[in-house]
């Protein structure tokens, strides 16, 4: 008779001195490797689990253990991890599984654990499908055919891992959003899960975000603000609608608004339509963990869904959030000239400073590389503050009162009978050089056929070609030049010129506002000495407005002196 194993023994005698075996029962269903047949449900492998134990009296179960989602390829599973607990309080024997699959499908771990930790704990081990049992069985359990099946096991799960990243950046790059949560301010779409439609509670707090950050609130007074509002933060406001709702970030789990879910708002594109997935990814298949990816390997794709914020405004806030901002954590507003006011010479942003008075508190502004370097390289630059919000000021309204007169001279031009002959004639000049290019390279498609029947010499042909060939340049470079000046004739011709149309927007302008400088202004740079230089935006489109008028002038009689408009923005 051959004689047991030591294991095999210690097996035994546990049985003669328990009369029977104290089993789990061990479940296991993964969403992330297609285990989704109903053969394999946990409902299935409960049944023939039970129906097992029916047909085998010695062995009892003391618990089934369920892992319901939860991947193979490791073994960090709360079922089974509260398996593992009452193995080592000796509150169970055995465990059963309806095969080694539903065990794990990591190689290396299914086999430490079948190999070396059961045996040491002193646990039967039950594969029904597999026909393995460690103690009726033990040839079953050094059977080639183990190793091999988990290894088949971990190359299926690799397989399907492969297939399933492959899937998923396809219907990313489809435009099909994928997440599990929709972003605040949206919900999927009941009629298509891939697609996200406005969810219109939330979207108009988004909307306030952005409106409040450009009218020059901080992002810790925006916070503040729809804390003191009452507004539920974006956790708690996912749940009352009834989602099971599992934030990635601890900010999140709190049910008010936080400075980090604030910014996390402002720099999201989903507001302006646009999907940007793929942010961050599993390390691989075995290893469950989270990573970032590089902003040039997500996936981008624009216009997916309806807007909340439009695009220009988003880019505005884009602007602001780069700027030196910084306020105390106690004011919920920002000042009025923060992130705008620049050094001349250095560059660097001026920082605000206070000089309190006899019943007077002074404002000023200076150079920050002066005040925090020892040896600075830099000088002061100061400026008063009132000094500076009224010279800008002054400015300002001096550019709103030019674009509304360019304004009216660019219609004056407009509706003037001389630049219609002027177009027209432009006009039909293109129309009489295109008319000759047609008709001469219908005479270079006449040459070969010619030159092939004979009536033409070799040398009479080549001639021929070269002089249609060298009349055809002559006509694209007529071409090129009526098409630039009828271009020019045309310029601002549709009054969408971006200067003069958001300069005109503040015609009625009583007070300068943070608004009034987001909209307006790239940089304010002083001088020492206290010199300013305001950089506006759409210099540009400043400069072909006035391009135009000076082009068009002589076209209406009743124009003023166009010399005297300013096209410097130094003060």
């Amino acid at each position: 008779m051959a004689r047991l194993s030591k294991y095999e023994a210690s097996c035994a005698a546990q049985l003669v001195m328990n009369n029977s075996w104290r089993a789990a029962l061990y479940v296991r269903l993964s969403r992330d490797d297609d285990d989704k047949l109903e053969s394999e449900s946990i409902g299935s492998q409960k049944l023939l689990l039970e129906d097992f134990i029916l047909r085998h009296p010695a062995i009892h179960v003391h618990d089934t253990y369920i892992d319901d989602g939860y991947t193979g390829t490791n073994f960090e599973r709360p079922d089974f991890s509260r398996m593992m607990e009452d193995i080592r309080a000796q509150k169970v024997t055995c465990v059963i599984v309806k095969d080694l699959s539903r065990f794990g499908r990591n190689y290396v771990e299914s086999g430490k654990y079948l190999e070396t930790i059961f045996p040491l704990l002193k646990i039967r081990f039950i594969s029904v499908n597999d026909v393995i049992d460690s103690f009726e069985n033990p040839a079953s359990m050094s059977n080639v055919i183990i190793p091999f099946k988990n290894v088949m096991n971990d190359e299926y799960c690799r397989d399907i891992s492969t297939k399933v990243r492959s899937s998923l950046n396809i219907k990313r790059k489809q435009g099909q959003f994928i997440g599990s949560f929709a972003s605040y301010g949206y919900c999927k779409d009941p009629a298509d899960r891939h697609r996200l439609i406005i969810d219109d509670e939330a979207a108009e707090v988004v909307r306030l975000i952005f409106k409040s950050f450009v009218e020059g609130k901080s992002i810790n007074g925006i916070a503040r603000i729809l804390n003191d509002l009452g507004i539920p933060g974006i956790a708690e406001y996912k749940k009352s609608k009834g989602l099971n709702y599992r934030p990635g970030g601890r900010v999140d789990t709190t049910g008010y608004w936080s400075d980090f879910s604030v910014r996390r708002i402002l720099t999201n594109r989903v507001y302006i339509g646009d999907l940007v997935q793929k942010k961050t990814e599993i390390v691989s298949y075995k290893v469950q963990v989270c990573r970032s990816v590089e902003r040039a390997k997500q996936i981008v794709v624009e216009n997916t869904h309806e807007p909340i914020i439009d695009r220009e405004l988003f880019d505005k806030v884009q602007s602001l959030l780069t700027r030196d901002t910084r306020t105390s954590p106690h004011k919920g507003e920002l000042s009025l000239f923060a992130g705008f006011i620049k050094c001349a010479d250095c560059g660097r942003a001026m920082q605000k400073k206070n000089i309190t008075q006899p019943n007077k508190l002074y404002n000023y502004y200076v150079c920050s590389t002066y005040r925090k370097m020892t040896n600075a390289k830099c000088t002061k630059h100061t400026v008063r503050s009132d000094a500076l919000e009224k010279a800008v000021f002054a400015v300002i309204q001096k550019y709103i009162e030019m674009a509304v007169d360019m304004d009216a001279l660019i219609e004056q031009i407009n509706n003037s009978p001389e630049r219609s002959v002027s177009s027209n004639r432009i006009g039909q000049a293109i129309h009489s050089a295109e008319r000759e290019k047609e008709k001469i390279a219908r005479y270079i498609t006449e040459l070969y056929p010619d030159y092939k029947e004979g009536i033409l010499t070799k040398e009479q042909y080549l001639s021929f070609k070269e002089k249609y060939e060298a009349q055809t340049l002559g006509i694209d470079t007529t071409l090129q030049k009526l098409r630039e000046e009828l271009e020019r004739e045309k310029g601002g011709v549709d009054g969408s010129n971006t200067f003069i149309e958001n300069f005109k927007r503040f015609r009625n302008l009583r007070t300068l506002s943070r608004e009034v400088l987001v909209e307006l202004v790239n940089n304010i740079y002083v001088h020492e000495g206290g010199g300013l230089d305001i950089d506006f935006r759409f210099r540009d489109t400043y400069a072909q407005a006035l391009e135009y008028i000076d082009l068009n002038k002589a076209l209406v009689a009743s124009l003023n002196d166009l010399s005297a408009l300013p096209i410097q923005t130094a003060i």
